[in-house]
């Protein structure tokens, strides 16, 4: 799952009410777990964040990023503790040993787990039922380095023989992962990682990398690959450091996927939690620190990101988009750790030394920058960090041509052959199966009228029908009783003909594409008022043009400053995104200008006006 690299498309602190339904969401998926289990993975003062990435998945990481648990599609419903967890709390989770390094560089490669890569206890296979969370482990070894979803039962997996595919591989050692919380302090990430040796033996050099591996190879691999190896022998800690750090310089020079491998084979867990304690103590900032950082990271912020014609601004805007940028590697900020509590009451402190010029907005309750007083004292003392802002701004404008590429729509509406004008295509030699444009249907229709001599004598705008050509165009569209017409204008004869075939139609959005039967359906926009006189608006049919609705509904939530939510549709497939607000015209403004979808495809209804 995490062998790409997704960028998160927000980061957000866990508020008390959502802390408690993550705990009673991992409760219930992993009831062999005690309070104290889930206390020593979620501690209850620590600061608990949720990233969400474009693919729906979410990760949950306690203090500066440690990431403990993550949710596959954001529903609550396939929630997964990390290795990191499982390094703390290593019973969490049913586990399956592995047979040999073989297998094992393998599953640290990205591969899934198959059953003959399984070491089966003397007492048989476990019982497990399709669909569970197991770890994977190397023998002698408690450490998991892997996790995954099994893909049938146990039941299933003794019928098949003990073949074919165990465990469908989530995440694992040194996946990405670890760049989706680069830059974080990671407690006992560094203890696990030093507490490994060099073992050149472990893999010969001239292996290929498990990447480059086939299904077949692989499978063949776990089958064979047993008692190769001594994997998970005892290794002190100490010794092991010590070791590495007299012989840094032929470290270095190791293969990065060899050094990934030989590091799993040797992981240790420790009962000793008073370093990573105090690790993360060394990390817990007082009122005062935490005060610095932000005068720092205004300061910063002030010198480098916010401009002039970006003013007036909200507050939240400048903390999320400018402040917290600016906070220095591994730092995390959180105003209410400060003395200041609360991020009006900090702006309006930063007002009244003369910084910056702060007012209320009556209308949002919200602190609004003003203006910047750039010949302050604190200001021009302050010396910004030469950052590489140049390189950030020229990746932030490649991501937004991307965004814009992916933005790019194109509709052609098509058509295909159907039951009432198949003897026309079959008369003229051509292909029922294939799609046509309104112009190439027509073209198909003349082309007959050409071959059949049907243009009338007297007057060429008018086309003579026989039976075939009668039929295609009015068979079944007639009323028992009526007379079927004998002719038929050229002027109407296209738009009839090609209302008798099948409608399709081809969305494409940057370089994906969908053709899809059927007329082509619009998007809804809808306001109503509900309780209390507050209005809302709906969205829906955002599948039909190729845009993701939870990507759609935090964009609008930016872009509006106003709550979103995603839901399914009640009755139908698809989703419908809320948004709290009568914003029915912009969102319609929105679709058009900034997605490329065709107004007579928006069709938009407000039921608060009378």
């Amino acid at each position: 799952m995490f062998k790409k690299a997704v960028e998160a498309k927000s980061h957000q602190r866990l508020s008390g009410a959502d802390r408690k339904k993550l705990r009673r969401a991992i409760r219930d998926r992993f009831p062999t777990a005690s309070d104290a289990d889930i206390d020593a993975l979620l501690p209850p003062k620590a600061e608990i964040t949720v990233s969400k990435f474009q693919n729906r998945a979410q990760v949950y990481a306690v203090e500066a990023g440690f990431p403990v648990f993550f949710d596959v599609d954001g529903r609550g419903t396939e929630i997964y503790p990390t290795v990191f967890a499982l390094w703390k709390v290593p019973e969490l989770l049913p586990s399956f040993t592995l047979k040999g390094g073989e297998v094992s560089r393998y599953v640290i490669g990205g591969a899934d787990l198959m059953f003959p890569g399984i070491s089966v206890a003397a007492e048989g296979l476990p019982s497990f039922s399709a669909g569970e969370p197991w770890a994977v482990k190397v023998p002698g070894n408690p450490a998991p380095i892997a996790v995954g979803s099994t893909t049938m039962s146990s039941t299933e997996a003794l019928k098949a023989d003990l073949r074919g595919k165990a465990l469908r591989i989530l995440h694992y050692y040194r996946d990405l992962l670890w760049e989706s919380v680069e830059g974080h302090y990671v407690p006992n990430a560094g203890f696990f990682e030093d507490a490994v040796f060099e073992d050149p033996s472990f893999f010969s050099s001239n292996q290929p990398a498990p990447s480059g591996e086939s299904a077949t190879d692989l499978s063949d691999a776990q089958e064979s690959g047993t008692d190769k190896e001594n994997i998970g022998e005892s290794v002190d800690v100490n010794d092991v450091v010590s070791e590495r750090n007299a012989s840094s310089t032929q470290n270095d020079s190791e293969n990065a996927a060899e050094e990934i491998t030989t590091d799993v084979s040797d992981l240790k867990l420790t009962d000793n939690n008073a370093a990573s304690e105090s690790n993360i103590e060394h990390h817990h900032l007082s009122a005062e620190d935490v005060d610095s950082h932000l005068d720092r990271c205004l300061l910063q912020a002030l010198h480098t990101t916010v401009k002039e014609k970006d003013l007036p601004m909200p507050g939240s805007t400048l903390w999320s988009n400018h402040v917290l940028p600016c906070r220095p590697s591994g730092i995390t900020l959180d105003i209410k750790k400060s003395s200041h509590k609360k991020l009006s009451k900090w702006l309006q402190a930063k007002s009244s030394t003369g910084l910056i010029m702060v007012k209320e907005d009556k209308y949002k309750k919200e602190a609004m920058l003003i203006s910047v007083n750039r010949g302050h004292p604190d200001y021009l003392l302050f010396k910004p960090e030469k950052r590489p802002v140049e390189k950030v701004d020229q990746a932030g404008e490649q991501a937004a041509t991307e965004q814009r590429s992916k933005k790019l729509l194109e509709v052609v509406e098509v058509y295909k052959s159907s039951v009432h004008v198949n003897p026309i295509f079959a008369s003229v030699g051509s292909d029922t199966g294939k799609l046509y444009s309104a112009s190439e249907a027509s073209d198909i229709v003349f082309k007959y009228i050409e071959k059949e001599n049907l243009v009338k004598q007297t007057n060429k705008a008018v086309v003579v029908l026989d039976a075939t050509l009668c039929d295609a165009l009015f068979k079944g569209a007639i009323k028992k009783g009526s007379t079927y017409p004998t002719e038929i204008h050229k002027k109407d004869l296209g738009s009839t003909f090609v209302s008798r075939m099948q409608a399709h139609h081809i969305v494409t959005r940057g370089t994906e594409s969908v053709v899809r039967k059927g007329a082509l359906k619009t998007v809804q926009i809808v306001t109503e008022r509900r309780q209390g006189n507050k209005k809302v608006t709906k969205v829906s049919g955002l599948e039909t043009f190729l845009i993701d609705a939870e990507a759609m509904a935090s964009e609008l939530q930016k872009k509006f400053a106003c709550s979103t939510t995603v839901s399914e549709l009640p009755g139908k497939k698809g989703l419908e995104v809320l948004i709290q607000g009568g914003v029915i015209d912009n969102v319609a403004r929105h679709l058009h200008e900034q997605y490329g979808i065709p107004k007579r495809f928006i069709e938009v209804l407000d039921k608060t006006r009378k």
